[in-house]
């Protein structure tokens, strides 16, 4: 992985090339795999991720579950947390209806260029009164562009092809967020649509199905793919793309093995789990690798890799994974906060932070700065916070200095960081460069007794006498 840090402005001439990977995985109510290595590509010996986008499905809501994961977070996103924060990464946020859960997991240089961040959740199971079936949304303005991410969960069976097309138009006819100019889902100038979509494989009998994919040709089936044929039909499907499926059919099989079901049912295998996307206003041509034909475009989207993975097996569904290369123009160049921990800090010492703003951000007495370690999981994983109001010392036209007690400050020290959260955008608004705390006097001597104790550190030889 590349080395942490922190980007505080940048070039507005120039593209910036992002990468994301997308997860999609119908878990079947299971508890997280041991390793998900493999699953988000950490062993690349490429760039590193700038964003990753995990979108689940069946996540065990039984009610007693369910009620613990509404008071706390759910295991699969303390697992997600517990892999990406020694990576630098924190989640940016997440969403969640009964099974259906979203999460997205942003590099720490971004989240000061991440702004308008909102959620949403559309049920469609029951006639739209029980949330097992529908759509979980987060959408965020990304240096200045509009992006969407929809998780679904659509109906199964083969014969409920038409309700899966009902459904997702209901999802997208629902879903409004508070913004003009970004009112609608399709309104975004790029939207993420994934998840176990449950589109099967059409008139083909299980054995033709069975036999062209042990043999590979996957070709065979895609034009009696029920998203395909969809997709030929309804307009509103027609801006979204998709890779090739050069994968085995993710659905269904045996848990634990990569062998097709073998129950009384004998489920036809299907590509259930899909990843598409739409770029809005763009003359979509897509070539056999992905590739888009963009021309001027500020924004765009290029599918480097689309791949189940077989080695999983906690569910009777394989994950899927699409990794992309977002093209982008910024269109800010620098954060709406900028603050600095004032000289070296000391866990024994007050100690000062000093910010700026830009002249248009809407600061309010309700903001705050928080001390985090490096390795923190998300917003609310502080370790302490200052009012930016209620604390502040001193204040001019151009810096703004904020106290924190000693008592406030971890005595063993260690490295942080310091981000500044705005309670009018509901998003950190700034961040500083880790850098490090001094342990105060007293943790320093109870460790080192502690390591004395445990015979780490070793007895150090009595001085020599003086010679008189």
């Amino acid at each position: 992985m590349e080395p942490r840090g922190l980007a505080q402005s940048i070039d507005l001439e120039i593209m910036k090339n992002l990468r994301l990977h997308l997860v999609t995985w119908n878990v079947g109510t299971a508890s997280p795999p041991p390793d998900v290595t493999s699953l988000l590509q950490l062993s690349s010996q490429g760039p590193s991720m700038d964003m990753y986008v995990i979108g689940l499905q069946e996540v065990n809501s039984k009610i007693i579950n369910f009620l613990s994961d509404l008071a706390f977070d759910d295991p699969w996103s303390i697992f997600f947390m517990t892999v990406f924060s020694p990576l630098g990464y924190i989640k940016l946020s997440s969403v969640r209806m009964q099974g259906l859960l979203l999460l997205i997991f942003v590099k720490h240089a971004h989240i000061p260029f991440i702004r308008d961040i909102h959620t949403h959740y559309t049920r469609t199971g029951l006639y739209g009164y029980w949330g097992n079936k529908g759509g979980v949304t987060i959408r965020m303005s990304l240096y200045g562009h509009m992006i969407c991410f929809m998780n679904c969960h659509l109906p199964a069976h083969i014969e409920n092809a038409e309700q899966r097309l009902d459904d997702f138009e209901k999802i997208l006819e629902m879903q409004q967020f508070e913004d003009e100019n970004v009112l609608n889902i399709l309104d975004h100038d790029i939207l993420f649509w994934f998840g176990d979509l449950n589109f099967r494989i059409a008139d083909y009998g299980i054995h033709f199905v069975r036999e062209s994919i042990s043999n590979s040709r996957y070709n065979l089936l895609w034009e009696k793919d029920q998203l395909n044929m969809a997709k030929k039909k309804e307009a509103f499907l027609q801006e979204f793309i998709e890779g090739p499926l050069q994968f085995k059919p993710t659905y269904k099989f045996d848990l634990h093995s990569d062998v097709y079901d073998t129950s009384g049912k004998k489920r036809k295998p299907a590509w259930t789990d899909r990843i598409l996307w739409r770029v809005k206003n763009l003359s979509q041509h897509s070539s056999e690798d992905g590739n888009l034909s963009v021309g001027e475009q500020t924004i765009s989207v290029t599918l480097n890799n689309y791949i189940s993975h077989m080695s999983y097996g906690i569910s009777d569904h394989k994950p899927v994974t699409g990794t992309f290369g977002l093209q982008i123009k910024p269109l800010f160049s620098t954060p709406l906060v900028t603050l600095n921990p004032e000289g070296e800090w000391n866990a024994a010492q007050d100690a000062l932070i000093s910010y700026s703003t830009v002249s248009e951000f809407p600061s309010s007495t309700w903001d705050w700065i928080g001390l985090y370690q490096v390795t923190f999981r998300h917003m609310n994983d502080y370790v302490t916070y200052a009012w930016v109001k209620d604390d502040e010392i001193s204040s001019s036209e151009d810096v703004t200095q904020v106290y924190i007690s000693a008592d406030e400050i971890p005595h063993a020290g260690g490295e942080f960081l310091l981000c500044y959260y705005s309670h009018n955008m509901q998003s950190i608004a700034g961040m500083s460069q880790p850098f490090q705390i001094q342990p105060s006097r007293r943790s320093a001597e109870k460790e080192l007794a502690q390591e004395n104790i445990n015979g780490i550190e070793k007895p150090h030889s009595p001085e020599p006498y003086d010679e008189i």
